[in-house]
């Protein structure tokens, strides 16, 4: 998953959106988003990597959460471990996230961003294994609650002002003030298919070629000549359907568009959808 703009009960309307593109290589075997069962015999909601057996972004029906993307370096050190399986380990687990820091090594993985959540407690962090804010390189976790509000994340660290990370939340913004959920999905779905990109002034400077640089900055990515590209788009949206003296009930809609797949794009994007319900505490 390479851009994700995400709103944590920004509205009442609306307690979380999210709204995401995955960015991946052409032969990189993927199955899509669907609910299914892992080996520990937990049911989650995700796509699926055929070839590392993790996910960039997933869900459990008890309200866990969770999102990856990589972080750009101009030389990325590959890690022991597949990325993908943190997200399994939060959707699988019942721990807390400092909990969750406290058993795992976050040194055995490349560079990442990731955020988990719980909706039922409404707690959110983001953790990374990457330099602190102010770009001093570090060892071990760096972490951070998210309090209610619109984030935005990229290959950079969270809310780094990149051009299409700066888009795509400025989008959810707007849509957060649709009052029908058809509205909102509209506007979403058309501002993760942005082509535009950026003049190079506006481009970051993450030591990577300049030419690969302006082939990533726009919100959907198209590289053809480097069999690579925004695969799926993602959308997820929670809205209140409901309660009672202990909790609210939530509908739960997740949505997933498939652009290109190994053998190259496809006619018109396929899609594929899982409602579900969570409740939260009142």
């Amino acid at each position: 998953m390479c851009l994700i703009a995400f709103a944590i009960s920004a509205s009442p309307r609306w307690p979380l959106v999210i709204a995401a593109n995955r960015d991946e290589f052409l032969n990189r075997p993927t199955a899509p988003l669907a609910r299914w069962t892992t080996d520990a015999g937990k049911e989650v909601i995700s796509g699926r990597d055929l070839r590392a057996g993790g996910t960039w972004l997933g869900l459990s029906p008890g309200g866990r959460m969770a999102m990856l993307t990589n972080v750009r370096e101009p030389h990325p050190v590959a890690g022991e471990r597949s990325r993908g399986e943190l997200v399994m380990r939060w959707l699988e687990g019942e721990m807390d996230a400092g909990q969750f820091m406290a058993q795992t090594d976050c040194a055995a993985y490349g560079a990442f961003n990731l955020v988990l959540g719980d909706f039922q407690s409404s707690t959110w962090h983001w953790l990374t294994n990457q330099s602190d804010p102010d770009g001093r390189p570090v060892e071990g976790w760096q972490a951070c609650a998210l309090k209610p509000g619109v984030y935005g994340l990229s290959n950079g660290a969270l809310d780094t002002p990149w051009p299409k990370t700066r888009a795509l939340k400025k989008a959810l913004c707007q849509a957060l003030d649709s009052d029908r959920q058809e509205d909102l999905q509209a506007g979403l779905w058309s501002a993760l298919q942005d082509r535009q990109r950026p003049g190079d002034g506006q481009l970051p400077r993450t030591g990577v070629p300049l030419a690969l640089e302006r082939a990533l900055s726009s919100v959907f990515v198209e590289f053809p000549e480097h069999a690579y590209g925004t695969r799926s788009s993602t959308l997820l949206v929670v809205s209140r359907s409901g309660s009672n003296d202990d909790c609210h009930r939530h509908d739960v809609l997740i949505q997933e568009q498939t652009h290109l797949r190994p053998d190259g794009p496809v006619d018109a994007p396929a899609q594929s959808a899982v409602r579900l319900r969570w409740s939260a505490a009142a």
